[in-house]
């Protein structure tokens, strides 16, 4: 794998989740900053522009992913959002952004189940980083 050099903004509320995700995104190359609320990742959008975000679908409110996904592209419509859940595989709902209705109001360009491999998640933000 090539070194992307580029800086991550992560919302993860799982503390183990976040630690993974971490060392992937480190192991590519990335620069990650971290945190584990919607409102610290709100916080941290006012003060960078990140080249990649990677939101949590639930974390204090079940909906953070979207809303966070809603806000970050209102600021930096550019910016590659990938929202990661579990929520597939604990209620059987899944969420996608193949139709035109599904991207009206859900501004993530990836949804991921969680668990996703590191060769795959290096695939995906390869492709969205344009890399």
């Amino acid at each position: 794998m090539i070194k992307i050099d580029k800086t991550v903004l992560l919302a993860e509320d799982d503390f183990d989740a976040m630690e993974q995700m971490k060392i992937n995104l480190k192991s590519f190359g990335l620069e990650v900053i971290a945190v584990d609320s919607q409102e610290q990742a709100e916080k941290k959008m006012a003060e960078f522009k990140p080249d990649l975000a990677i939101f949590d679908l639930m974390m204090e409110k079940q909906d953070s992913g979207f809303i966070l996904s809603n806000k970050i592209k209102k600021l930096y419509p550019d910016v590659p959002v990938i929202i990661a859940t579990a929520v597939g595989a604990e209620t059987g709902i899944m969420f996608n952004i193949e139709t035109k209705d599904d991207q009206k109001w859900l501004k993530a360009d990836l949804i991921l189940e969680k668990g996703i491999r590191p060769d795959q998640l290096y695939r995906e933000i390869s492709k969205l980083l344009k890399i």
